[in-house]
């Protein structure tokens, strides 16, 4: 498949066609979870983005999370799903320990769309995001440290303050031994500390 998306039942439907059966189908928990344990790709990323964030259980992210063998599931999994439910901030911390590089990533690609979506949340909340992009920012596989470069990114881009707290973790990690951490943090710092960023946030700031 395209872009580096691997699935070993997929018919070859484009996501665009897939939210447009989404709004016509509507929400439904019942639906989703039918098609998700169909195994089928398309049928998965119907199910993301129709299933009902209040009704998703903790146990019903691990199982899912647990079959997430491509990014692109992964992270629609999060952006349309995962960070409206009332979990998503345990999972953030739980899944950035665990071993397996789609569930890692998982944590990381849900704290990314945290930052671009929870309006709610505090700069505390992603200060400590912040400290779990630190710790694994030596993780050097491909689907693991793009997500955590992301994470890194979208925290830093919320607010001023955000944006000098990640700013200060990529400056480390771009001063680290280790290769992955570097490119991590050169990578990130390179859109921190660009002047438009800096505007957008300053009037951000001042609105």
């Amino acid at each position: 498949m395209r872009f580096g998306i691997t699935a070993s039942k997929a018919f070859g439907v484009s996501m665009a066609n897939l939210k447009v059966l989404a709004k016509r189908l509507g929400r439904s928990h019942e639906l989703a979870a039918a098609l998700w344990d169909t195994g089928w790709y398309e049928a998965r990323m119907l199910a993301t983005l129709i299933d009902e964030p209040a009704r998703v259980t903790p146990a019903q992210m691990e199982r899912w999370a647990r079959d997430f063998d491509n990014w692109a599931i992964c992270d629609t999994a999060c952006f349309a799903l995962f960070d409206r439910t009332p979990h998503a901030w345990a999972k953030v911390a739980q899944w950035s320990r665990k071993r397996d590089e789609f569930v890692k990533r998982t944590a990381f690609a849900l704290l990314w769309s945290l930052a671009v979506h929870d309006r709610h949340a505090d700069n505390a909340q992603f200060a400590r995001g912040l400290a779990l992009v630190e710790r694994a920012a030596t993780d050097d596989r491909n689907f693991v440290k793009k997500a955590v470069n992301m994470a890194l990114r979208a925290i830093g881009k919320r607010n001023l303050a955000l944006n000098s707290a990640a700013v200060a973790v990529a400056r480390r990690l771009a001063d680290a031994p280790d290769a992955t951490a570097r490119w991590v943090g050169k990578d990130a710092l390179r859109e921190l500390t660009s002047p438009a960023v800096i505007r957008r946030l300053g009037k951000k700031s001042a609105g």
